[in-house]
């Protein structure tokens, strides 16, 4: 029988696997808003069908690494043809024209499997094993050891990359102010291009870890709204703030499933996050991290 410090600690280390794991999709919404200023409300869809990819490559019978690089190539090319056809021509418009193509884009790739290759849900194995990790009272399944060691090292990739690289320095500049960087000499175009691709690549990493938890179907892409309070805790442009903002709700997640749902049936892990995202902005528009925007009228 747990003590009631074994048990919290169990909660605990569950909510900050899932929290790192909330982080990597978090990341897409944060590469997007640093180069473009815009929310890709379709980051979702990308991690839906980024899943799709992998478990179609494993019915070809391609093995499972291979299946993992056509799913991340196949993200990339997709990235690449949408931000060219799609949302290239909305650059200098106005930031809500933007959002509003990723909402319509997000409603297009979520019909897509159903009418392509089927909704059924699909599994994902990876070659991991299935024998959990144990640390004190806290049993970690290897598919979220994976998870939280995959995101802490692109977390960690992209923070220098935007902090240190002259590309990511450039993408920033980019997201401050579009014409000014074209005045400067910044090509906006490849920049908005690269960004996207990255955010393909994050999706396609989230879409193979959290389709082997969960399984793939369309349900898959409900990820995004999951992890849309994450990047309002932290801070839309913050890296270190998607970090911590997953952490947060991971955690806040598992103690809400073991200690609240017992008393009120369950569900509070679901709405728990959102009313944390309130309570941010009602406060804290910017998130914990998010860069505080003046705006002389």
């Amino acid at each position: 029988m747990w003590d009631e410090a074994e048990f919290a600690f169990a909660l605990l280390v569950s909510g900050l696997a899932i929290g790192l794991m909330y982080s990597l999709i978090a990341l897409g919404f944060v590469l997007i808003y640093k180069a473009t200023d815009a929310i890709n409300f379709a980051q979702g869809e990308f991690v839906m069908l980024a899943g799709f990819m992998a478990t179609t490559a494993l019915a070809a019978q391609m093995p499972i690494w291979a299946a993992i690089a056509a799913a991340i190539l196949g993200m990339i090319a997709l990235s690449f043809v949408l931000e060219r056809t799609v949302l290239r021509p909305l650059l200098g418009r106005p930031v809500v024209a933007v959002i509003m193509a990723t909402i319509g884009l997000a409603a297009i790739l979520r019909g897509l499997p159903p009418i392509t290759i089927g909704a059924q849900t699909k599994a994902l194995p990876l070659p991991i094993g299935d024998e959990p990790i144990t640390l004190w009272s806290a049993v970690i399944p290897p598919v979220q050891v994976v998870g939280v060691i995959v995101s802490v090292g692109f977390l960690a990739v992209f923070t220098w990359f935007f902090l240190k690289s002259r590309m990511g320095i450039a993408m920033r500049a980019v997201a401050d102010n579009q014409q000014v960087a074209m005045a400067m000499g910044i090509n906006v175009e490849r920049y908005f291009a690269i960004a996207w691709a990255m955010a393909g690549v994050v999706s396609a990493l989230g879409g193979i870890i959290w389709g082997s938890m969960l399984g793939v179907d369309t349900q898959l892409s409900l990820i995004g709204l999951k992890v849309f309070p994450v990047v309002i805790l932290g801070g839309l442009d913050s890296i270190v703030g998607a970090v911590i903002g997953g952490l947060i709700v991971g955690v806040v997640e598992s103690i809400a499933a073991g200690y609240l749902d017992p008393y009120v049936g369950g569900g509070t892990k679901d709405f728990a996050p959102y009313v944390l995202m309130i309570l941010m902005l009602m406060f804290k528009p910017y998130g914990l991290f998010g860069t505080h925007r003046i705006e002389r009228v």
